[in-house]
């Protein structure tokens, strides 16, 4: 067995470079939650069971990090429930809380809690790390950032064009021209269950559906024949393998079903405002969109690449009128998006679509002549900061090919030379180290120099 130190798995350490990349992304993000008129706002890491528990359906409660209690708090532990194999209750007897694993729970909690301190239609972006326990693969992690914006308080499609016109921009901020923003709506989905003999088992039927780009057409209609009895399979495989359905031919088929008509209203106010030629990437409907979660009641939305489908979604999202009345909050619609940073990192290093900046550690590096040197030219120093230039001082008096290599290797952009020779000839060095040149400055000029 190996003593090598290793990270859970499922979790990542992000060396300075990631790191860089990640934090280009959230500036961008950040940003243009702003310029759409979110506020940001953060909650804990951890949520009470009873929080999170019961509002993402059988698969996202399994996949819910829980926390063992501490202290005398163990003696709770049903031991008897563990022996018969009631493993539901043992858990709770030895768990109270967990860890988020998303952010719209906490958000609808925190609104119902804090609802008297707060301007609604509430607008809120979040940028923090959540937690699923998921077998972890390319592009899925067991811990990852989500980057959510959400409007609580109001029930305006203008909220859902407003969210498909945030995500082009912020992906076209990014270099992204070619993703499909794929949407549907939940009614509709309600109104094909009961179309075809599943009214009652809506959550199940969408479930299933939600599998499609797993597991192909064939399994998904095998899995709903094999599991509910008086279902009409061939109303749903009709439905489901004609690529060229219309909303006009989708209301015909669903002509009794007025939460279905709703549904096609709000998807064809969406398409009048919002054309392809209005936004940089793709708007598309899509029948077979279900999003798994139990708590999206309207609009459902998902961003991917139509070049690496393997990668999966890069965002998703959609309207929720009913969350945050689990909290004892009645009358309250919401809305949000998700953007998925691992993921648009991942496919941003497919394509080189990071800036070359970004290489950089540090722009200019100072060369150590000795501290009596540094002093001498620390009134530069603080000039290039002030210009919003990364430093780096060599902290040692060594070779000078070390000192040059080091900013090499990190890539910095100029050399600050100060030494005794300088001192003698009152002027300063500065070293192109990209184009291989350099300059002599007047050491009277050192409030002039710019970078």
């Amino acid at each position: 067995m190996s003593n090598s130190p290793s990270n859970p798995k499922g979790t990542r350490d992000f060396l300075p470079s990631e790191l860089s990349k990640r934090n280009h992304i959230i500036d961008i993000l950040r940003k243009n939650f702003k310029n759409f008129g979110f506020l940001e706002i953060e909650t804990p890491a951890l949520e009470k069971n009873s929080t999170l528990l019961g509002k993402y359906g059988n698969e996202g409660d399994r996949l819910v990090f829980k926390i063992l209690n501490s202290g005398e708090k163990v003696k709770k532990a049903d031991v008897d429930s563990l022996k018969s194999n009631n493993l539901n209750s043992f858990t709770k007897s030895i768990s109270e809380k967990g860890l988020r694993y998303d952010l719209t729970v906490p958000l609808a909690r925190f609104v119902a809690q804090h609802q008297n301190d707060l301007i609604f239609p509430f607008k809120r972006f979040q940028i923090q790390t959540v937690w699923r326990a998921d077998r972890p693969q390319h592009g899925r992690f067991q811990e990852f950032t989500q980057c959510d914006a959400d409007v609580v308080g109001n029930n305006s499609i203008v909220q859902e064009i407003e969210l498909i016109k945030l995500y082009d921009k912020v992906f076209s901020d990014l270099g992204f021209d070619d993703l499909v923003f794929k949407i549907n709506h939940r009614l509709i989905l309600r109104g094909i269950a009961e179309h075809i003999g599943l009214g009652i088992n809506l959550n199940e039927f969408i479930s299933i559906i939600d599998k499609l780009d797993k597991i192909g057409l064939e399994s998904v209609i095998k899995e709903i024949n094999d599991t509910f009895s008086n279902v009409s399979i061939s109303k749903l495989e009709s439905l489901l393998k004609d690529k060229s359905l219309s909303f006009n031919k989708i209301s015909s088929i669903l002509n009794d079903s007025p939460l279905a008509q709703k549904g096609l209203n709000d998807l064809n106010s969406i398409f009048d405002f919002i054309s392809n030629s209005s936004i940089k990437n793709e708007i598309r409907f899509d029948l077979t969109l279900a999003r798994g979660l139990n708590y999206y009641t309207g609009t459902i939305i998902e961003v991917s690449s139509k070049s690496n489908s393997k990668l999966g979604s890069l965002g998703g999202g959609g309207r929720y009128d009913d969350l945050t009345s689990l909290f004892n909050m009645k009358n309250t619609s919401g809305v949000g998006i998700s953007f998925g940073l691992d993921r648009i990192s991942i496919l941003m290093e497919e394509r080189n679509l990071f800036p070359d900046y970004l290489k950089n550690s540090f722009d200019v590096i100072i060369i150590n002549f000795g501290i009596k040197y540094l002093k001498e030219i620390y009134t530069l120093i603080d000039s290039i900061r002030n210009q919003n230039k990364k430093v780096l001082i060599y902290p040692d008096k060594v070779k000078l090919n070390k000192q040059f290599s080091y900013a090499n290797k990190h890539n910095a952009s100029y050399a600050i030379v100060f030494g005794e020779n300088e001192h003698n000839n009152k002027e300063i060095i500065v070293k192109n180290m990209i184009e291989g040149t350099q300059s002599s400055h007047d050491f009277s000029e050192i409030d002039s120099i710019i970078f």
